[in-house]
């Protein structure tokens, strides 16, 4: 237990630092500048995501009681914010649903509005039934069965899969 702890702990520290990287190297452009760290602004900053997704994530996170910047976290670790996206699991849109789960929600994956929707309501659902951002996230990913029947991320994938959402969740606190 020790060691998938520490390592959870280094997987999330070394995703953090290059989610800060990647994001910091995208808003600053290219060469030497890309590699200074800005300063820290108080102000809240946009979340990076595509304009065309924007209201979508805006109306699901405003349905669910669900943070922005967990919801867009979640869509760039499983799609990249593609709607074009499908795992070979057979989930599909930004927010990686299987047709059944979008079905039980009574919402179409393959549309980019409903699929953010019904993505933020699956894992609303999941948050109020394992009372743990960290065990919602291993239940959104391996399934919830899994994670009841194993108490925590089943495998090292789910771990990582957490702390990738995790550490990209938490670089972007504050953006709207």
């Amino acid at each position: 237990m020790r060691r998938r702890l520490l390592f959870a702990a280094l997987v999330a520290a070394c995703t953090a630092a290059l989610a800060v990287v990647l994001l910091g190297a995208a808003s600053a452009g290219k060469g030497r500048a890309a590699m200074r760290p800005k300063p820290r602004r108080h102000a809240a900053v946009s979340c990076p995501l595509p304009g065309r997704y924007r209201p979508a994530f805006e109306l699901a996170a405003h349905q669910t009681a669900l943070p922005l910047p967990l919801l867009v976290a979640v869509a760039h670790v499983e799609s990249r914010v593609e709607q074009g996206a499908r795992s070979g699991a057979g989930a599909q849109g930004i927010l990686q649903l299987l047709p059944s789960t979008a079905a039980a929600l009574g919402l179409d994956p393959s549309r980019a509005r409903t699929n953010v929707l019904a993505g933020a309501r699956y894992l609303r659902q999941l948050l109020d039934r394992f009372d743990s951002p960290d065990l919602a996230l291993a239940a959104y990913n391996a399934g919830p069965e899994a994670v009841s029947s194993s108490g925590g991320a089943p495998t090292g994938e789910t771990m990582t899969y957490v702390a990738n959402v995790t550490a990209l969740w938490r670089s972007l606190r504050g953006c709207r």
